[in-house]
């Protein structure tokens, strides 16, 4: 084989040094070509008006191969100063070819060019890609985020439509859609007490083991009363008048966000053109009709004419048929007329904060015991001890299946009667603040489903940006390319002259 037809690979991570120790490009190579950038700023600031010249000083760095394009153009634009000789009297001609013969000169344009080719290969080129791709995961993890709060927003939302259908209201106006709907709260109470009768022989196990047959007082009224008012519980007979304490609701954070200024308002109760409250007071104004005017006698001395003439102190008689209308005193009724029911007898037992919490331990220790009961029970079909029989010997007439559907009636009494929309409506009714907690915390959803959509929109924005720089690096890499391509065809090019025309292989460079 020919010496010539062997090629020569160089490695681009050594070509700066195998130039070097070949001796074609000197060692201090660097020094030389500061020199001569120096000489082309100062070139650059003398040159003529040409679109060709325009395009090419475009470029950041202006290397050897770029200053014989200069030249080209040159010799076009100066060409009226072109002597017989071929010398150029232009000294922007003068100075450009000066320029062009330092690079020559000891090959320093083939050692400038060879740095600028490592440099791309090394850093520039994986660079830019390097940039890109994180562009590109960038893009992705916006993306990926934006439709990750997609999650909580759904679940915001439903957990949002799931309070409002709790509370029967739909956030249009709050204030009035919760006295509206605190109406509804005595039909919650009977619909979940419809089927207490069922339990009635639960109440009769129940006082024939523990022995007490006023156990359950409350369950027990339920049964054969009703809801009634405690005052009914307490008196054992039903009042005339009822008059509930005024609802208050404390408001102060409206549908909007925006304070409710005298939000705590309360059902027909407001304040008279005199200043004073009506119904609100806690002195009472009572109506005494036509006998509110009664003349009374004048006194005497301190002493009080009754009406009544005197007799004899030996035999002083007293006339008791006087009617008690004359002087205005009213007589209530007896028997199951009552009276009057007000403050907390005036509620419900179920509306009643403190008969509620009793009902509540009644109906769990009726259930407690059901649930041990049936526990016993099952034990004595598994057990056939003197002691489980002699235990349920007072519980022949209740087998297992029959215990099983008390205490099934029991649990779906008591999950009537503690399901999420009562519970909201009977705190609204009877804590002043928790109308503002429920506003609040319809307020911060709605703020929290707002802001993870501005958050969202602001990802996608932020995804669309990304994805728009990425997009602008595709020419400034191929312009990297094939900037790059071009030096390794010029270095491979004047080592082969060098070396006989022999084949020259960069190793490492751009395909």
């Amino acid at each position: 084989m020919n010496e010539s037809e062997i090629p020569i690979d160089i490695h681009t991570l050594k070509l700066q040094d195998w130039l070097i120790s070949r001796r074609i490009v000197p060692k201090n190579g660097q020094l030389e070509i500061r020199e001569i950038h120096n000489k082309i700023r100062n070139a650059l600031q003398d040159m003529p008006s040409n679109e060709q010249l325009i395009q090419l000083l475009a470029k950041t760095n202006i290397n050897y191969f770029h200053v014989k394009e200069i030249i080209e153009i040159l010799k076009q634009t100066e060409k009226d100063t072109k002597s017989v000789f071929g010398s150029y009297g232009s000294q922007r001609m003068k100075d450009w070819q000066e320029i062009c013969r330092l690079y020559e000169k000891n090959s320093v344009y083939l050692a400038e060019t060879a740095q600028i080719f490592v440099r791309n290969i090394n850093y520039e080129i994986p660079g830019l890609r390097k940039q890109m791709t994180k562009l590109e995961q960038q893009t992705d993890d916006c993306l990926k985020r934006a439709h990750d709060l997609n999650k909580p927003e759904t679940q915001l939302l439903a957990e949002h439509a799931a309070l409002l259908e709790q509370l029967g209201v739909k956030e249009d106006n709050l204030h009035a859609e919760f006295i509206g709907v605190l109406s509804g709260l005595p039909e919650l109470y009977a619909k979940s007490l419809q089927n207490i009768g069922r339990i009635q022989s639960a109440f009769d196990l129940y006082a024939e083991v523990s022995g007490q047959q006023q156990g359950l007082p409350i369950l027990r009224h339920l049964v054969e009363f009703g809801n009634t008012t405690v005052y009914q519980y307490i008196h054992k007979e039903a009042p005339l008048v009822v008059e509930e304490p005024p609802i208050r609701l404390n408001l102060t954070v409206g549908d909007s966000g925006k304070e409710v200024i005298n939000a705590g308002n309360e059902i027909d109760f407001g304040i008279d053109d005199n200043g004073g409250t009506s119904s609100t007071v806690s002195a009472e104004i009572i109506d005494y009709g036509d006998f509110g005017n009664v003349d009374l006698p004048e006194t005497d001395g301190g002493n009080i004419d009754w009406g009544i003439e005197s007799a004899p102190t030996d035999a002083v008689e007293i006339n008791f048929d006087i009617p008690v209308e004359e002087y205005g005193i009213v007589v209530e009724g007896t028997g199951m007329d009552g009276g009057t029911a007000k403050g907390d007898q005036a509620y419900t037992l179920l509306d009643s904060p403190t008969y509620r919490d009793r009902f509540f331990d009644e109906i769990y220790e009726l259930e407690s015991f059901l649930r041990l009961r049936l526990f016993e029970l099952n034990q004595l079909e598994s057990s056939a001890s003197n002691i489980m029989f002699s235990l349920m010997d007072n519980m022949a007439s209740h087998d297992a299946e029959s215990i099983r559907k008390l205490l099934h009636e029991t649990e779906r009494i008591i999950q009537q009667t503690s399901d999420e929309q009562t519970r909201h409506l009977f705190q609204l009714k009877h804590s002043p603040k928790y109308a503002n907690l429920l506003a609040t915390k319809l307020q911060q959803m709605n703020k929290a489903v707002a802001k993870l959509r501005a958050n969202r929109d602001l990802l996608k924005q932020k995804a669309v940006e990304l994805r728009e720089q990425r997009q602008q690096l595709n020419p400034v890499l191929d312009e990297l390319l094939q900037q790059t391509r071009v030096l390794q065809s010029h270095i491979e090019k004047d080592i082969s002259k060098r070396y006989k025309n022999r084949i020259v292989n960069l190793m490492g460079g751009v395909n």
